[in-house]
């Protein structure tokens, strides 16, 4: 089926970086699996490569556009190498709109430059131990003080990407005690300076997926964030966080259907080569079952992944929609990079094949961003069940 998401600008740009992973981070991926994340100075690359400052306004040094549809093509070449960027996805996706959207001017100009350029990662702060997808249910604290010069921070966050290399971290935190009728009320946004005294970084977490992305628990103690790094404001922070869910739930389902769609280029290939028997696995019916089977569904996830993507760009994607197109596309990645992998045989659990890579990456999809359990829910909820 032909797509109509893309122009030639958009092609222009996935030839730029095609050739850029084949040259910059295909030779030397395998060491960054190795460490379990990607250098810092990587990220200056991706910046050179004008990376960061596609969506960013033009008089802070960026391209000034409005459109996810680069992000997209960058969920495609990389899954289609079978590489990734580390924990920079979070910087652009994550991290960006709440800069763009509650920003004060002045805030703008010290923070955005240096976004760009990659001088300043960010990170996002949200998750708590024992809190999961229960956001009002954090216990992290910023009480102003007495001189209101500042907040002293205190508390500690977990399952942090890109938590290692991050410079500035936007922290949720409460500032106010929840009330009766609202327990989501009294949470703010601080965008804090990791130098601060008092900011630690614990583990660097030891995941089963997404090896090259440093994912770190946070702790704070008595860490001192001037009122000048308030982003938005005071209490309001669960519905900022809110307002941001369907473009962070678009990008996890765009990823899926990436990575379905590599899944079956992986495998079409591997089959095509393998020989058991005296014949090729692709020549035997069944591989030619499973792989039109694998195929129709990726077809399907991309139409879900591209509808999303138009109705993102034009500002019209609703929480409901996005919760759709998440769980059917990381379901869709699920049982095709399964169905892949099985195609592999025993080298399909090896990790020197990006399948086996694929596979341990691909589960984290349905937990992260909200649970496949809560995307029915809120799909329910708008069903009028």
């Amino acid at each position: 089926m032909r797509r109509t998401v893309f122009n030639e600008d958009h092609e222009a740009f996935r030839e730029t970086l095609r050739a850029f992973i084949e040259a910059e981070v295909v030779p030397v991926h395998d060491e960054w699996f190795a460490a379990g994340q990607v250098p810092r100075e990587f990220y200056y690359k991706l910046a050179e490569l004008g990376l960061f400052g596609i969506n960013v306004p033009e008089e802070f040094g960026g391209a000034g556009l409005d459109t996810h549809k680069f992000e997209a093509i960058q969920y495609e070449e990389t899954a289609r190498a079978g590489v990734t960027f580390g924990g920079s996805g979070v910087h652009v996706l994550l991290a960006l709109p709440y800069i763009k959207a509650l920003a004060t001017d002045e805030q703008k100009k010290r923070y955005l430059e240096k976004f760009v350029s990659a001088e300043e990662m960010w990170a996002l702060a949200m998750t708590e131990p024992g809190t999961g997808s229960d956001l009002a249910g954090m216990k992290s604290t910023a009480k102003l003080s007495e001189d209101g010069t500042h907040y002293v921070l205190n508390g500690s966050k977990t399952f942090i990407t890109g938590g290692v290399h991050a410079d500035r971290v936007i922290v949720c935190a409460r500032t106010a005690a929840p009330t009766a009728e609202d327990r989501r009320f009294g949470i703010s946004l601080f965008a804090v300076d990791t130098k601060s005294e008092g900011y630690s970084i614990g583990r660097k977490l030891d995941k089963l997926g997404l090896r090259t992305s440093d994912t770190a628990e946070l702790a704070f103690v008595d860490v001192k964030v001037p009122v000048e790094d308030l982003l938005g404001e005071e209490n309001k922070g669960f519905y900022y966080l809110g307002s941001n869910l369907p473009s962070e739930r678009w990008g996890i389902a765009y990823g899926a259907y990436a990575q379905a769609k590599a899944a079956v280029r992986f495998a079409k290939e591997y089959v095509q080569d393998r020989t058991v028997f005296g014949k090729t696995v692709a020549s035997f019916q069944n591989t030619k079952f499973e792989l039109a089977a694998c195929q129709a569904e990726v077809d399907a996830a991309e139409a879900v992944a591209d509808r999303a993507l138009e109705a993102l760009d034009a500002g019209e994607l609703t929480a409901a929609e996005a919760a759709s197109a998440k769980l059917f596309n990381t379901e869709v990645a699920h049982r095709v990079i399964d169905k892949c992998l099985q195609l592999h045989g025993g080298y399909g659990f090896m990790n020197e094949y990006p399948i086996a890579r694929l596979y341990a990456d691909n589960r984290v999809n349905r937990i992260y961003g909200g649970t496949s359990e809560v995307m029915k829910m809120i799909i329910a909820k708008n069903m009028g069940l």
